[in-house]
């Protein structure tokens, strides 16, 4: 009998009733693959490694990271408050103590879907991940710094915006280059609100990095920084379509290569994001991960057609990613010295989004108070070719008085009278209010 060096819990989770379509990608067939290989492999029977069910994400779950529009049942299915209940039960099992660390293995994915939720937009409706990082937040306050590290191929641009204001929340992903794959964005200027500035940090990669590209940005980059941020609680975004057989995208990573670098980093929690080479990249790489989460021997876990030589990348490539790791190195410890407004200053930023999934286009004007109290309270200006136009205020945890005040201004008189709503998230009452207009 093997036996993990660390308690592990798996949440399986495949969606049976959910589908963008039969043949879509993001079909549930991404999971029924790894069951198979988990129980081929004999990995249930390892001792310490267990199998959990997942939850149930409430609306008040999902409305606390989220503004819906027009309300949370209209954009989500029973699906999505599974798989974000599979994220809420994996939190919960580590934050109790009954396993060392979890995987939510679930779909529907989520890390494409914002603050603001007009609609379906990379394959995501809701956030799984920030959905359980403020259960996380609003259950267990003694767990005051979060990092989220996103090694999906794609940026996740989603949890990006979810937290591009909040300090207390760190956000670094690992992608191929925006300039070659969806959604576009990533790219190293993008370094959070300014409350929160260093606290975003985007490793858009080249095109074919493989293995050791992608283990030297962990090693030389990931890990010093979230020394030096110090988190409680650590969460691997897990999308797996950096495989080099990949049909999406354009990636050499292994399976190999993802569960050292679960070993390296050394999560508390893995969530399923992207991945979409059903049979030949997702049962071995998922095996690969559960088996370095567990600490168990992880080295037979291989591809059958893996040829190292044939996927290894260019020396110029790594000479590339050791310069940028040392431009980003530099950009995170000159973070302090960023110039930013002044305190009570109102500083905006306006952007055009467009929903991928769903084919909507979304404006977006937001408005945040620069303070040095608190994350600072915002208001999202958001009007989409859905016809809704809302207005969005958040009151951060900890908000201080003024931020509190302003917030509530904002609600009470938001500005114009043509909203279909307006919406309030205040975060220390765990109250989420919806006002027609």
């Amino acid at each position: 009998m093997i036996t993990a060096k660390r308690k592990t819990g798996l949440i399986f989770f495949p969606a049976y009733d959910w589908e963008i379509s039969p043949t879509h990608p993001e079909r549930q067939e991404r999971l029924l693959y790894t069951q198979d290989q988990v129980m081929e492999e004999g990995v249930l029977d390892i001792e310490g490694i267990r199998e959990f069910k997942a939850g149930f994400a409430t609306e008040k779950d999902i409305s606390r990271p989220h503004f819906c529009v027009p309300d949370v049942d209209s954009r989500i299915t029973l699906s999505h408050n599974i798989s974000a209940g599979g994220c809420i039960e994996a939190a919960r099992l580590v934050l109790e103590g009954a396993v060392d660390n979890a995987f939510a293995l679930v779909r529907p994915p989520g890390h494409h879907a914002m603050r603001v939720v007009q609609g379906a937009r990379g394959f995501c409706n809701i956030n799984i991940e920030a959905v359980m990082i403020e259960w996380v937040r609003k259950n267990y306050p003694r767990i005051k710094k979060i990092a989220v590290i996103d090694t999906d191929c794609h940026h996740g641009d989603g949890t990006q915006d979810v937290y591009w204001h909040d300090p207390n929340v760190l956000y670094i992903s690992l992608h191929q280059d925006g300039r070659t794959l969806y959604p576009g964005s990533g790219f190293p200027e993008e370094f959070g609100g300014p409350n929160a500035l260093g606290k975003t940090l985007n490793v858009p990669l080249p095109p074919r990095t493989s293995d050791e590209g992608m283990l030297y940005v962990i090693e030389h980059f990931v890990m010093p920084v979230l020394k030096e941020f110090g988190p409680d609680l650590v969460i691997n975004s897990a999308g797996q379509d950096n495989h080099y057989s990949d049909p999406i995208t354009n990636m050499a990573f292994t399976a190999g290569g993802y569960a050292r670098l679960n070993e390296i980093l050394s999560p508390h929690i893995c969530v399923l994001e992207g991945g979409y080479s059903i049979e030949a990249a997702l049962p071995y790489v998922n095996t690969g991960i559960i088996l370095a989460l567990a600490g168990v021997d992880y080295s037979y876990v291989r591809e059958p057609d893996l040829n190292p030589m044939r996927i290894k990348e260019d020396p110029r490539i790594i000479e590339y990613i050791k310069g940028l790791v040392d431009r980003l190195l530099e950009m995170w410890r000159a973070r302090d010295s960023y110039e930013v407004p002044e305190e009570g200053v109102l500083s905006e930023r306006s952007r055009s989004l467009f929903y991928d999934t769903d084919g909507i286009s979304e404006n977006q004007k937001e408005v945040i108070r620069v303070c040095r109290q608190c994350p600072g309270a915002f208001k999202i200006d958001s009007f989409a070719t859905t016809g809704y136009r809302i207005a969005g205020i958040h009151l951060p945890w900890g908000a201080c008085p003024a931020c509190r005040e302003q917030g509530l201004k904002w609600f009470e008189k938001p500005g114009r009278e043509n909203y279909y709503a307006v919406y309030l998230q205040d975060m220390d009452r765990d109250e989420y209010t919806v006002k027609l207009t």
